[in-house]
């Protein structure tokens, strides 16, 4: 068993889960970073990251994975669920099999990760789970319909999760970030557009919308945050005795989810489609 405390992060291998594994390896934690390509984690390797292969969809894969590290380190102090991606489209154009594959990866890989180490975390009567949700688990975008049930789902079941497994002395925490300079915008618009046809009935929204989506991963693209205030607040939240059940930490989170609770449904409809050019 290991005398430092253990971390696990799913989605290691770009952007906020890069930077999550690093900053607890620096805080002096033992990290394993986990995503489905290992080749992408070559550098947080070098750097003394435990590298390992997760597939959240893969059963087989979630239970090797838990099972190495308990086996390598026999313990999980800190869970971080923040593997993830964004789904776009019209609800009427999304073909059902891409909507049940957001919800696979975002929920229930989610949920089939957190089941596993749970155990290890009750027979120590202690433990951190943080998953990472959005302030798209509060508010929509024009065309994120199924990325966005999906967001509203971890949100719930963080907070079923808080209350079942107070008992013993794990935490769940929740993280919303706001617009965050990463991958996720360009791979969202990239499946916006093949989604949306030229000719269908929501093509000048998807314009619209993949162009502002795609702007955000942009190195240079205003009214975003880096990754590291998502990396700092993780860390901040693993070392705290008593953290908050939820952080909002980004551009635009928490004023927009202000907003979103101030002004009444159409009213704050305009706002975003005026922010999304639809």
């Amino acid at each position: 068993m290991s005398t430092k405390k253990v971390a696990l992060v799913t989605g290691a291998s770009s952007g906020i889960g890069a930077d999550t594994a690093l900053r607890l390896k620096n805080a002096g934690y033992v990290v394993y970073g986990a995503a489905r390509r290992i080749s992408r984690m070559k550098d947080l390797e070098r750097q003394g990251i435990n590298v390992i292969a997760l597939d959240v969809t893969d059963g087989t894969s979630i239970r090797t994975a838990v099972d190495t590290i308990i086996r390598e380190s026999g313990q999980i102090d800190i869970l971080v669920n923040n593997a993830g991606y964004g789904s776009y489209g019209a609800i009427e154009d999304v073909v059902l099999d891409e909507a049940r594959k957001q919800i696979e990866v975002n929920v229930f890989g989610l949920a089939h990760l957190t089941q596993l180490v749970l155990p290890h975390m009750r027979a120590k009567r202690s433990g951190t789970i943080v998953n990472i949700s959005s302030m798209g688990g509060k508010l929509v975008t024009p065309l994120g319909g199924w990325y966005h049930a999906s967001k509203y789902a971890v949100e719930a079941l963080s907070d079923a999760l808080r209350i079942e497994t107070s008992q013993f002395g794990i935490r769940t925490v929740v993280v919303e970030p706001g617009s965050i300079r990463t991958e996720w915008g360009r791979i969202a618009a990239d499946t916006l557009r093949e989604t949306a046809t030229s000719t269908g009935a929501y093509a000048g929204i998807a314009d619209g919308v993949a162009k502002t989506l795609a702007a955000s991963s942009q190195t240079n693209a205003r009214n975003t945050s880096a990754p590291d205030v998502i990396g700092k607040t993780i860390v901040k939240i693993a070392n705290s005795r008593r953290p908050r059940t939820r952080y909002r930490v980004g551009f635009g989170a928490g004023p927009v989810m202000f907003l979103r609770w101030l002004l009444p449904d159409r009213a704050f409809d305009r706002i975003i489609r005026t922010a999304f050019s639809v």
